[in-house]
């Protein structure tokens, strides 16, 4: 184990209101793929660029495509959550991490077993139809095809937030209160280039601050501990 590892270590035993702050890279180790590294969605070749095709004004003007993208690249249903996702849940039941804020959408951590999980961008497990706001879950839209329709006509909309569309304020609200109030706060998997969500560790009061990222982060993160190496294998030697 290195220094830094132990030391983080270390500080999570000590610790009685851990906060996780997390991005696409906590799920790469389950086989989802994230946007901005080497081999990303946003490195690889489509009509559109996307960022274009996540966008609200795309969705509205050109649906079929962007469900078509949207089935093939962001829905994983075999994905199962990894050793962080895992150690998370774990820190929560014994009650030592209050809250868990991410960028993800994929629902992973819900599956390990976490209850307060701060969805900033939504979670494709919810889906709602524009017209009535009938609920349809996952499967819903996996064993569709086209542009997804409720029973009424209206078109079931993902529960995700797109580019051009803003953060929903309750869970903005939930995610800030738990930051400020974290005795620890771990950002793991991003390379917090994504606004206005990457501002929020900005709330964090404390002098406990670990960074968990393979590659470097875009701005300056005055971090207590920096380890680069991959988040499961992290995690799971805490």
């Amino acid at each position: 184990m290195t220094e830094a590892v132990e030391t983080l270590k270390e500080w999570a035993e000590k610790s009685s209101r851990i906060v996780f702050f997390g991005g696409a890279g906590v799920s790469t180790e389950s086989g989802i793929p994230d946007f901005r590294s080497t081999g990303g969605l946003y490195h690889q070749e489509w009509k559109y660029p996307p960022e274009v095709i996540l966008s609200h004004s795309f969705y509205k003007s050109n649906p079929e495509e962007f469900f078509r993208f949207y089935r093939a690249k962001l829905l994983a249903p075999d994905a199962k959550p990894n050793a962080a996702h895992r150690k998370l849940a774990q820190w929560e039941e014994e009650g030592r991490l209050t809250a868990i804020v991410t960028q993800n959408i994929d629902g992973l951590h819900q599956a390990a077993g976490s209850r307060h999980v701060c969805e900033l961008h939504g979670s494709v497990h919810r889906n709602y139809c524009e017209k009535c706001g009938k609920f349809y879950d996952l499967e819903f839209l996996l064993h569709g095809s086209g542009v997804p329709r409720c029973s009424c006509g209206g078109i079931v909309k993902p529960d995700v937030v797109l580019y051009e569309e803003g953060l929903d304020q309750d869970v903005v609200n939930d995610a800030v209160n738990s930051i400020s109030k974290a005795d620890l706060l771990i950002i793991g998997g991003t390379s917090l280039n994504v606004w206005p969500a990457a501002g929020l560790i900005n709330y964090y009061l404390g002098d406990r601050l670990a960074l968990i990222n393979k590659s470097a982060v875009a701005k300056d993160v005055s971090a207590g501990l920096v380890i680069t190496d991959p988040i499961g294998e992290v995690m799971a030697r805490l």
